[in-house]
């Protein structure tokens, strides 16, 4: 028993969510949130960026960019862990973004690049919970031409600035299959962090997934949106548009500031 209880002691100590206050029971409790009302939901309107512009999805402005971008990849595999895709012709492509862009949870949006004015990928803002002020991105549909850009970073800069800054939101995920390891990869990358599996969490494509979670609280914001923004400056990449200091660095270094 005394074993036990000592072993409770050191799961308290090593979780990440410390108890801040004991009540009239001595139970740890978490903090109060002075003044918290729901939040609302994200609106239709386009975010802004210094490479890219995210606009809500539209299937005549953006369906035939879309889907030439996404055809330029060599085989399906970007497909795998998306429950939608690949799409066999742009009509079926159009189909998937005519219904999408109904739709307010998940609302989509599309990633133009501001140099061409072309829609290279489309990423989406959902399963929003304005009560507790959480919010998620999924649906990271990036094509050849997108990945590794500065306009890939600055697209998911946008929305979590609309959902911390703009909005009022306290948390902000990413849950992926927990074996699509690029898209951990890339929360890691983007400053979020690992919460663990939710086994046998849904099905799709016919397959059981086991869902790997991942989170920005705001608490976390303010380092991240300073590094972001020093990522994203152009003083940060040189004249054959290499990285001065990667994303990762520049984390590291705003959160020891703080």
């Amino acid at each position: 028993m005394r074993q036990a209880r000592a072993n409770r002691k050191n799961d308290m100590k090593d979780s990440p969510v410390s108890p801040v206050r004991l009540n009239e029971y001595r139970q740890p409790i978490g903090p109060d949130v002075p003044g918290w009302t729901p939040r609302a939901r994200p609106p239709r309107e386009p975010a802004a960026g210094r490479y890219c512009r995210l606009e809500p999805l539209s299937a005549a402005r953006h369906a035939a960019d879309l889907y030439r971008a996404f055809s330029q990849a060599p085989d399906g595999r970007d497909w795998t862990y998306m429950g939608v895709g690949p799409f066999a012709s742009e009509g079926d492509y159009r189909a998937f973004a005519e219904k999408a862009e109904r739709d307010d949870d998940p609302l989509h949006h599309a990633v133009i690049e501001l140099s061409t004015g072309r829609a290279l990928g489309s990423l989406a803002l959902m399963r929003a919970d304005p009560a507790a002020g959480s919010i998620e991105v999924g649906f990271v549909s990036y094509s050849p031409a997108l990945k590794r850009t500065r306009a890939a970073t600055e697209a998911q800069y946008l929305l979590m600035r609309r959902a911390f800054d703009e909005l009022g939101y306290r948390r902000y995920e990413w849950k992926c299959d927990a074996l699509n390891a690029p898209s951990r990869s890339a929360a890691a990358r983007l400053g979020f962090q690992y919460e663990g599996v939710f086994r046998q969490a849904t099905v799709y494509k016919g397959r059981s997934r086991d869902t790997a979670w991942f989170s920005i609280i705001d608490r976390e914001w303010p380092a991240l949106r300073a590094a972001y923004e020093r990522w994203l400056d152009p003083a940060n990449f040189d004249a054959a548009g290499g990285q001065r200091a990667t994303l990762a660095r520049l984390i590291e270094e705003e959160k020891a500031r703080r």
